[in-house]
């Protein structure tokens, strides 16, 4: 399972009714690897990104965790406001088979003043089916249902493969408990899948501290902890290594080396050597570009990619020149032969949106608090221009991305 082809949104912060991609089962545009997300402050892009990191939450610490983490303030700041019901997500996943869209569902509301899990399916057509629903291999309504066990049964009836069980706590989602297991192949993967995404809000204070020395695969979402990644893979990949130092280089005139040091106080020190400079400079001095360059090229060159990145606004303290070439490097991370990661950025800026073609754009506006988003690809006269050589961001900033998006029927 490498690839998200579409998720809907219900009830979460001015999310109302929010669909994107593949949308129904089978059918549709999917999204592709690389997906961009514009407009004006306030419309909901930060918004959507917290909608994956309030999934992963749900699944790795509990429904009640994640509502109550400081930026969300608890159910019932994250229910849009005047709408009824459970904060609900469908979200497809790619399979093996291409006619076979996975389908995760997952509803939550208060029950007695607390957040729980109210309804959790999964669903999939069986191998070779092209038509007819899909059929459920997990459903759950309030903690009780079946699941059922191992892969795709040929001929067998529904009930032959299926186990009744109950939850005891419902603040856990099934994917997380039953996801330990190996007799549910299907749930275990689509467990690692969501266990693996990422949501970057590097903080370039937060990579000037000086952590403590000790080697660390994976870079935490404020790149705190960047040296300690650095150190890990010169030990491990030093391949990885020497990309990572040759991509900063190219982007910051004058650069010769990244090292990573460590100090008489078991301190980790990043040491960075500039031409006509006989002594070297540190994380503490180094500009807020330098270090996010040096954070994405971590990112891009993990040697166990993760499968899914939400990055909001990469662009805020670079040069204008590398903003365009660090879009490129996205996409071409996620347009390799062999990739295996998606990507999905917030910007504020053209200069970002001049590297990317129509169909990886959406536009986010809200009407009456209410979130929308339209790719530009679907916007009469988009693609037209771009075929005539006007990149996107000289397009948005004319103000040609103008069509007026409409609220979902039966929506306030």
């Amino acid at each position: 399972m490498a690839r998200l082809l579409g998720i809907r949104i219900r009830n979460y912060k001015s999310l109302a009714d929010l669909g994107l991609g593949q949308v129904e089962y089978a059918l549709g545009d999917a999204l592709p690897r690389f997906a961009c997300f514009i407009g004006p402050n306030g419309s909901g892009k930060s918004t959507l990104l917290d909608a994956f990191g309030f999934v992963a939450d749900c699944l790795l610490e509990g429904v009640e965790a994640a509502c109550d983490k400081p930026h969300r303030g608890g159910f019932e700041r994250l229910r849009t406001q005047g709408c009824q019901g459970p904060i609900s997500f469908e979200l497809f996943f790619d399979s093996e088979d291409k006619s076979a869209p996975i389908v995760y569902t997952i509803e939550i509301d208060l029950v007695e003043g607390v957040p729980v899990v109210i309804k959790e399916w999964l669903r999939q057509r069986r191998k070779g089916e092209t038509r007819g629903k899909p059929y459920h291999f997990l459903k759950l309504e309030h903690g009780e249902g079946k699941v059922w066990k191992g892969a795709y049964v040929e001929g067998a009836k529904d009930d032959a493969q299926a186990e009744r069980i109950k939850l005891d706590d419902l603040n856990r989602l099934g994917l997380a408990t039953l996801g330990n297991l190996a007799s549910h192949p299907r749930i275990v993967r689509l467990r690692n899948y969501i266990e693996q995404w990422y949501l970057s809000y590097f903080i370039p204070n937060a990579a000037r501290v000086l952590p403590p020395a000790g080697a660390q695969p994976r870079l935490d979402s404020h790149g705190a902890n960047v040296a300690n990644v650095l150190q890990y893979l010169k030990r491990t990949y030093p391949k990885q290594f020497e990309n990572i130092k040759d991509r900063v280089a190219k982007g910051i005139p004058g650069l010769k080396r990244i090292e990573p040091e460590e100090s008489r106080d078991r301190r980790l020190l990043l040491r960075f050597d500039e031409d006509g400079y006989a002594d070297p400079f540190y994380q503490q001095s180094m500009s807020d570009g330098t270090l996010k360059m040096l954070a994405y090229a971590v990112l891009l060159n993990d040697p166990a990619p993760r499968p899914f990145l939400g990055i909001e606004e990469p662009e805020n303290g670079l040069y204008v020149e590398l903003i365009e070439a660090l879009a490129r490097q996205f996409v071409g991370h996620t347009a390799a032969r062999k990739a295996k990661t998606q990507i999905f950025v917030t910007t504020h800026s053209p200069y970002f949106v001049d590297a990317l073609e129509p169909d990886q754009v959406w536009i986010m506006r809200k009407l009456r608090g209410r979130a929308t988003a339209k790719r530009v690809a679907d916007l009469g006269v988009v693609k037209e221009l771009k075929s005539r050589g006007l990149p996107l961001g000289a397009q948005w900033y004319a103000n040609h991305f103008t069509d007026t998006p409409r609220l979902p029927k039966g929506r306030p």
